[in-house]
């Protein structure tokens, strides 16, 4: 697997973190190549250059082919990913609320849903679609999505102390005082959580717990030998039961279940996100 981070050109900086290009190429065998997709606390663009793939949420029993450009809204619980063979996709990982602003829409309304960009950008997103499939390398891929995001800059929601309240929430990996937090955004508590729900979806002591559970996740794909209590100590948990009640709620079981997962994935798809 081939993975390359562009830090956005300046003028996006302020609400996307990096685009993310991957691709791998899987021998199947004729089989599903099916890996785990735990929530992460970053809401994401995705575009798929090759195979398309395949989603099956929590609630389904059928796997469901995803479009060529898909906006993620909020996660909050697992799905299971079909990649296919061949793997060629770009992330865009935005900052806490960077898809408010892009899109313009409560983020509370999208938790847990996918939605095709084409049924927003309609014939903008065919030509991008077409050119990521034309373009001849990495850097070329950057620069069709880093042109077509220029182009949203000026109709950008406005950005407020919040977003950098809850980006500063996400460099202590959830590990900040919720009160603080909220007066980083200059809001009261009952303000903050109103904004937190429209900005980015979920409760800011949820957001916590999100974030926290996506590093303890990442952390495993990256260094399976790490014992479970080890990383659940580097991510700030205190205590087993809460370790333990945040991999059931986003995981869907407990960590050493997971682990089995991971042990059978032919991709480990999260290992190098950068939130």
């Amino acid at each position: 697997m081939v993975t390359k981070f562009y830090t956005p050109h300046a003028l996006l900086q302020d609400f996307i973190q990096c685009i993310m290009v991957i691709h791998a190429e899987v021998e199947t065998n004729g089989s599903a190549v099916v890996c785990p997709y735990p929530p992460a606390p970053q809401n994401s663009l995705f575009f798929y250059i090759n195979d398309r793939i395949k989603v099956l949420k929590a609630d389904e029993t059928e796997f469901r082919l995803q479009p060529r450009s898909v906006v993620v809204g909020p996660m909050i619980t697992r799905v299971m990913l079909d990649i296919n063979k061949s793997h060629k996709a770009v992330r865009v990982g935005f900052h806490p609320g960077g898809l408010h602003r892009f899109l313009g829409l409560s983020m509370a309304e999208m938790i847990d849903r996918h939605f095709d960009a084409m049924d927003v950008y309609g014939s903008e997103m065919v030509e991008v679609n077409n050119k990521l499939q034309e373009a001849k390398d990495f850097d070329e891929i950057k620069d069709v999505i880093e042109s077509f995001l220029l182009k949203k800059v000026n109709a950008l929601k406005k950005a407020l102390p919040f977003d950098k309240a809850m980006l500063e929430l996400m460099r202590t990996s959830g590990n900040m005082p919720i009160e603080k937090v909220a007066s980083l955004a200059c809001l009261s508590i009952r303000q903050f959580e109103r904004v937190s729900k429209e900005r980015i979806g979920i409760p800011p002591k949820f957001f916590a717990r999100l974030i926290r559970f996506s590093k303890a996740y990442r952390m495993r794909e990256n260094f399976p030998q790490m014992s479970w209590t080890t990383i659940a100590h580097h991510c700030g948990y205190f205590d087993q039961m809460h370790f333990i009640r945040d991999f059931k709620q986003f995981a869907s079981v407990v960590p050493g279940i997971i682990e089995r997962y991971l042990e059978k994935a032919p991709v480990k798809l999260q290992a190098e996100l950068r939130i």
